[in-house]
């Protein structure tokens, strides 16, 4: 993604990396060095890398857990910032990151780059435009067959020293615990560092439905699953399926994830007046579009079109009027450009802020329904998560 950027910007120059693991770190200098021409210079600590007055943005790709404290950080050393979702898996971290980029003037994309998709702005656009009608639920089914983010015999674990990183830093205010190898690299799958499937998947489904509905944060939230599939050293779920509800657009929202069949992938948003289909997972840019053509019951007709049986329609954007496939490379080229055009004019990205709290906040109410087992709701005046309805 950087490099395609590079290629078509001539002011764009990659300056330094920083990570903890020297062994990392080295070996992301001498693929920047290959990719672009110049070898960057190379920290081990942020606040070095930050007090560099000629750096301009930062890029964070860092565990789950760290996101929301180094977007804060970057944007109050007066940086721009890039931050991979999920920006925030706690109510505190997603405040404190919110109110650092709130209180500045920095340009902060988040790293949900399906918001920069035509294809899925087209889709927003239909939903505003009314062709729908008025929209009921939105249900996303995305699958995989496989222990995803469980690599028994990775060269990584078995390279990594204590002594050649930070351990506690790594850790950034999580409970402490002994260095672990496996911990480090496979965050996802441990609950003291991230939701799993709630913060790498949901997160992007979350801001979508969010993005398709023009609002924010579920009101509420039930989760349910388990470890159905692969019982190996996961402490998060490998099935996962939540519920929640949008009050003020009246619409029912459903995600559903399984790491143990690939089956069926969609995403479905259901109108009075007709449905937006897609046959692809996360960031599919293949939609369709069918009609209704008739509401009603017995006597009691809404509306007949009396056009027959209707035919899907394919969703295209100018310029492409072939069937997109049904998948797309998560280096969206477009997400990282329009940072690139943000950080120039001082505009709002597309992945703005606001986007970013939005999804946080989905993620850790899915997170603690699943874990509590109840039923999680959203404080909006007050900005609470509770686990009885805010009118109680």
């Amino acid at each position: 993604m950087l490099k395609l950027s590079a290629e078509t910007d001539p002011n764009f120059d990659l300056r330094s990396v920083c990570d903890l693991w020297s062994v990392n770190r080295e070996k992301a200098a001498d693929d920047a060095e290959r990719l672009f021409g110049r070898r960057p210079k190379t920290f081990k600590y942020s606040e070095e890398m930050l007090a560099d007055r000629q750096l301009d943005a930062v890029m964070i790709g860092t565990g789950d857990h760290q996101h929301a404290r180094l977007l804060a950080e970057v944007v109050r050393a007066g940086k721009d910032c890039y931050c991979e979702k999920p920006m925030a898996n706690t109510l505190e971290d997603a405040k404190l990151a919110r109110d650092a980029v709130r209180a500045g003037k920095q340009v902060a994309q988040m790293g949900s780059q399906w918001l920069s998709c035509p294809y899925q702005q087209q889709v927003r656009d239909m939903v505003r435009g009314g062709k729908l009608g008025k929209i009921v639920s939105i249900s996303q089914d995305w699958n995989f067959n496989g222990p995803r983010w469980h690599v028994p015999k990775d060269e990584d674990i078995a390279a990594i020293r204590e002594q050649d990183t930070d351990w506690k830093r790594w850790l950034l205010g999580r409970p402490s615990r002994p260095f672990d190898p496996r911990v480090y690299f496979e965050f996802r799958i441990f609950k003291d560092f991230s939701g799993g499937i709630t913060d790498q998947w949901y997160s992007h489904g979350s801001g979508l439905a969010h993005f398709y509905l023009d609002t924010f944060i579920p009101d509420d939230t039930v989760a349910n699953g388990g470890i159905f599939a692969w019982h190996d050293v996961r402490e998060n779920p490998d099935t996962f399926q939540c519920v929640s509800t949008f009050a003020d657009k009246q619409v029912l929202y459903t995600y559903s994830t399984t790491f143990g069949n690939a089956y069926g992938d969609h995403t479905i948003i259901r109108g009075t007046r007709g449905t937006l289909y897609s046959p692809g997972g996360e960031g599919s840019p293949q939609w369709w579009f069918l009609a209704e053509p008739r509401s009603g019951w017995r006597s009691n007709t809404v509306f007949d079109l009396r056009s027959g049986k209707a035919k899907p329609e394919l969703v295209t954007i100018p310029g492409h009027d072939e069937v997109p496939p049904v998948n797309q490379d998560d280096n969206l080229k477009a997400h990282t450009d329009d940072w690139f055009r943000c950080m120039r004019s001082r505009k709002t990205p597309n992945g703005s802020i606001a986007s970013g709290f939005a999804h946080a906040v989905a993620v850790v109410m899915a997170t603690r329904s699943y874990r509590e087992g109840k039923k999680i709701y959203w404080d909006r005046k007050n900005e609470r998560i509770l686990d009885h309805p805010v009118s109680a």
